[in-house]
C-alpha cells in the first residue's frame, strides 16, 4: 500500500513537472487619472468610449489603449513578440458605463465579451470601434440605437483591426494610436517599463 502511494506520488510529480508554465492572468487594473494611450501617449479620461488594458508576462504594469480596436490589433501585429497573458476591456453594458465615461473598473476579459463592430459611433481616436459587452442582450440593444453587427473576438478580422488610417470606406481603419512608432522607439518603450531595464 505505501509502495503504491509512492509510486502515485511520483507520477504526479512527474506530471507538474511537465506541464507547461502558463503565467496567471492578473486582475485588472482600476483606469485613472494617470493612465495614458500606450501608442499615443494621451491621457485616456480625455477621449470617449471603451478603453482596453493588455498585461504582458515580462512587464509589470498593464499597456492602456485609446481604443479597443488598438489593443486587439497590438495582440495580432506581426511585430508583437511578447508574451501576453491577459487583455481586459470595459463591459459597456456595466451599470453607469456611458460612451462619454465608459468605467474605471467594469472590466472584463476580452475573450469573454462579444463585440459590436460597424456600430455608428467612433472611439476615442476619431476611428471605427469594437464595442464590448458581457451581456449579449445589451449588446442588441445598443445596435438598434446605432447600427453594427454582433460578433465574438474570434470572428474579428485582422483586416477590422489591422487596416490602413485612411481605410474609411471599409469602416475598418484603425485609431491612430495603433499605427506603432518606428521599431527603435517602439522597443525602447518597453523596455522603460520592464522593472530592472535601464534605456540606451
Amino acid at each position: 500500500m505505501i509502495r503504491r502511494r509512492a509510486i502515485f506520488l511520483s507520477a504526479a510529480l512527474i506530471l507538474a513537472a511537465c506541464r507547461p508554465d502558463v503565467a496567471a492572468v492578473p486582475d485588472p487594473v482600476p483606469m485613472t487619472a494617470e493612465a495614458v494611450g500606450h501608442f499615443c501617449q494621451m491621457n485616456l479620461l480625455e477621449h470617449e468610449g471603451p478603453k482596453a488594458q493588455v498585461h504582458l508576462k515580462s512587464v509589470m504594469h498593464p499597456l492602456f489603449f485609446s481604443q479597443v480596436r488598438d489593443a486587439i490589433a497590438y495582440q495580432r501585429m506581426p511585430e508583437q513578440s511578447d508574451e501576453i497573458i491577459g487583455i481586459y476591456v470595459n463591459d459597456m453594458g456595466a451599470p453607469g458605463a456611458s460612451w462619454a465615461t465608459p468605467g474605471a473598473g467594469n472590466w472584463i476579459l476580452a475573450g469573454d465579451a462579444v463585440y459590436v463592430t460597424g456600430s455608428r459611433q467612433r472611439g476615442g481616436m476619431g476611428a471605427p470601434e469594437l464595442v464590448p459587452f458581457s451581456d449579449p442582450d445589451k449588446a442588441r440593444a445598443y445596435i438598434a440605437q446605432y447600427g453594427g453587427q454582433l460578433r465574438e473576438l474570434s470572428q474579428i478580422l485582422d483586416s477590422e483591426v489591422l487596416g490602413t488610417a485612411d481605410d474609411s470606406a471599409s469602416d475598418t481603419a484603425p485609431a491612430t494610436d495603433a499605427v506603432p512608432p518606428d521599431d527603435g522607439d517602439y522597443a525602447r518603450r518597453l523596455r522603460a517599463l520592464t522593472p530592472g531595464e535601464t534605456q540606451p
